[in-house]
């Protein structure tokens, strides 16, 4: 067997119930591989040590007993530190809220204690989840488990951290802007934006309502649909909640791509791209296509104008109206600039956007009658260094568009640049159709090894 701690969730799993492993062991790995990481990686905000192997031994006892909650029971996971957690302090990633300890649980956090999961800490991100390289000015940056001097991506960059590292065996974050995907992607694990909508956000600090998202990231695809079995659903606390029934996301798991049809934007999704990055995913498109898929040249021409939309901006500056006339001087440089920019543009801007947006929703719905997966790459680049950053987004060139669609989108590793840092491929799919572009996703993964890598850290 793999170290503990390198384990997917479903050898985990499968280990916890076969008796070669129990739920305090796997807990206690993951804590003794933070203890190893984190002075270089800076993952987590804070560690829930004492918490965990408390759930760990409820897990043992339980499965021991015959109640076992599922696939997630007795499994190690982490929050990004934006979602709220009982008891627990819960910071997003701010000065002034480092002491805010909320009363009860997000949806999510629920959720994961509903199917057994342990928590083993909450995790760095950029400030208020506001950008794409979880630099962050109040507890240092996250450096990427493959070269600690680069960045981990962002917003959510100790979720990806953590688990390319080991020190979780899965973690959620929160996508923006692409912000589970981005960091995903440059950590080289699997990380998964669900539909808008199909995932709860009550008890999760926000930046912009109509655009903010929760999921998973994790080892592998599979990893990842279990985490959306268990977190997906309707919460009433958020308005914007979608009823759709959620079914099993693993159900499509291994049906492979025979007839599926992949569609290629090249004009938005793969321009200005790094030559070996596009090679690597026009590599792992040969890869499907191999398996059966076909691939046709697709545009949505509408969406090109949506690019620079102001809804993010405007809504948080919103949200964070009250906050940043108490605390401005507490915010980092780059927050702070972002919430007065967007306090500064018209209501007019705002709602023509949003009108714009239902057009392109409309666009991309239509689209979707003729393709069944949208591929590019995750991001154009591999990660900068930590002392470089990212001061012209060029990272979140690609993804925010599937933010703006609100689709279901996917990165998953397709290969490793001349310096050895992480590549990985974005997949699309039609709104609510997570089955489908998991059922892609996993095909290619299951025809490659990217995912079976590890930092050596």
């Amino acid at each position: 067997m793999s170290e503990p701690h390198d384990l997917t969730i479903r050898e985990a799993a499968t280990a916890l119930r076969d008796g070669s492993l129990t739920a305090a062991a796997l807990t206690d790995a993951v804590l003794a591989r933070a203890a190893v990481t984190e002075p270089a990686i800076n993952a987590y905000i804070t560690l829930t040590a004492d918490l965990a192997r408390q759930q760990a031994a409820n897990a043992d006892e339980e499965l021991r007993a015959g109640r076992d909650r599922g696939p997630l029971h007795g499994i190690p996971v982490a929050l990004k530190d934006i979602i709220d957690t009982a008891g627990i302090p819960t910071t997003a990633g701010s000065d002034f809220l480092r002491d805010r300890v909320p009363q009860s649980d997000a949806f999510v956090t629920r959720k994961l204690y509903d199917a057994g999961a342990v928590l083993v800490g909450k995790l760095n991100l950029h400030e208020f989840a506001m950008s794409t390289t979880s630099i962050n000015p109040h507890y240092g940056p996250v450096g990427n488990p493959w070269d600690p001097a680069r960045v981990a991506g962002g917003s959510s960059g100790g979720s990806a951290a953590a688990v390319a590292a080991g020190s979780a065996l899965a973690t959620l974050g929160s996508d923006t802007g692409g912000s589970v995907r981005l960091p995903a992607a440059l950590c080289g694990v699997v990380g998964l934006k669900p539909t808008y909508g199909r995932v709860g956000r009550s008890g999760v600090v926000m930046i912009s309502w109509s655009l903010d998202h929760v999921g998973p990231l994790t080892r592998t695809v599979e990893d990842a649909a279990l985490m959306l079995n268990a977190i997906a659903g309707y919460d009433p606390n958020d308005g914007g909640s979608a009823e759709d029934p959620a079914g099993d996301f693993t159900r499509d798991l291994g049906r492979g791509v025979e007839g599926l049809r992949i569609g290629i934007a090249r004009k938005l999704f793969w321009s200005r791209c790094d030559p070996e990055i596009e090679a690597a995913c026009e590599a792992a498109i040969d890869v499907l296509r191999g398996l059966g898929a076909t691939v046709h040249e697709v545009d949505l021409p509408l969406l090109h104008g949506a690019r620079r939309t102001p809804i993010l901006a405007v809504e948080a500056a919103a949200y964070h109206s009250t906050w940043l006339r108490q605390h401005a001087d507490r915010y980092g440089d780059d927050a702070r600039s972002l919430l007065e920019a967007g306090a500064l543009i018209p209501g007019t801007a705002y709602v023509q956007a949003q009108r714009l947006r239902t057009k392109v929703i409309d666009e991309t719905r239509a689209l979707f009658n003729t393709i069944d997966v949208l591929a590019s790459p995750t991001s154009p680049v591999v990660a900068p260094t930590i002392e470089a950053g990212d001061p012209k987004f060029v990272l979140a060139r690609y993804i925010m568009d599937f933010n703006v669609t609100a689709i279901p989108a996917i990165s998953i590793p397709c290969g490793f640049s001349g310096n050895d840092l992480p590549i990985s491929l974005m997949l699309g799919g039609r709104h609510f159709g997570e089955s489908a572009l998991l059922r892609a996703a996993h095909a290619y993964e299951q025809a490659t090894d990217w995912h079976r890598r590890r930092p050596s850290l």
